[in-house]
């Protein structure tokens, strides 16, 4: 997957990331107009990656993507579609739920994407770097700086965090893969994941998450934000589509059929609905 060029964009004006569209098409069609709504361009919209998992509509999210005007890098489900691998990539350990569940959806999504399809992820970049009026730049990511299917959640210690960060050569770092939104101070710099918006954070309500980016002063305010959307639709699509029950049922609960991946602190509040966050930097 390239890397070795980075694409740098100016943040002149509001910037809106989403992760995680997860083949959700009401999803993704509901972000896209949310940022139309805003008066967020397509140039300053950023996908953090996973356009295509758990949901029924692979090829027509990679349309809406493709077509969109947005930035976009590649999360691990691109790459590894885009290499006829035979799995997602995400790491799950053998025999968990999350591994078992993950073959029936990615086998899906494999039989949708073509040979189009598969030639853009292949060109999509690992990272991009925003440049900021004051001087300062953020990383976007997918996971870790190193491995992009690192799950990095609002639970770890500022040393790990800071070590990522640091590895970017940025001052702060914008990722997704794990899901959940959040974002945080660390020490000078920040982190933050604008969540995912095709499946739910896990907090026992349908609603997904992104995050709007807003230049103040000589300052970064960062808004994490719900988003909802036509979920029935989505999650009966996903029951035509005979994919696991568990994640279409999951559009309706909030609530992730397994908590394979999460820390101790985030299975704590599992089921807690989330409430915006506003974090200046």
């Amino acid at each position: 997957m390239p890397d070795e060029h980075v694409t740098r964009l100016a943040v002149d004006g509001p910037l809106l990331v989403f992760g995680g569209p997860y083949s959700n098409l009401q999803a993704t069609r509901a972000v896209l107009a949310e940022a139309a709504r805003r008066g967020v361009p397509p140039r300053r919209v950023i996908c953090t990656g996973d356009v295509v998992a758990y949901g029924s509509d692979a090829a027509a999210c990679c349309d809406l993507v493709m077509g969109s005007g947005i930035a976009a890098i590649a999360g691990n489900c691109e790459e590894n579609l885009a290499a006829g691998e035979m799995d997602c990539g995400c790491g799950f350990e053998e025999g968990t739920a999350c591994d078992l569940l993950s073959r029936a959806w990615y086998a899906h999504a494999d039989r949708q994407v073509t040979a189009a399809h598969r030639a853009w992820m292949a060109a999509l970049p690992r990272r991009l770097v925003l440049d900021l009026v004051d001087g300062r730049s953020l990383a976007v990511l997918h996971g870790g700086a190193h491995d992009i299917s690192r799950f990095l959640f609002a639970s770890a210690a500022d040393a790990e965090l800071d070590e990522e960060i640091a590895t970017t050569r940025c001052d702060g770092v914008i990722a997704g893969h794990c899901g959940l939104p959040f974002a945080r101070r660390v020490g000078q710099g920040i982190w933050i994941n604008a969540g995912a918006v095709g499946m739910p954070a896990d907090d026992g309500t349908p609603r997904t998450w992104f995050a709007l980016l807003t230049p103040v002063d000589r300052a970064l305010r960062v808004d994490i934000l719900p988003l909802d959307y036509d979920h029935s639709a989505a999650a009966a699509a996903m029951r035509a589509a005979r994919l696991p029950e568990g994640y279409a049922a999951a559009l309706g609960s909030g609530i992730w059929p397994s908590c394979d991946v999460l820390p101790s602190a985030e299975r704590a509040r599992r089921g807690v609905p989330l409430r915006p966050l506003v974090v200046a930097w």
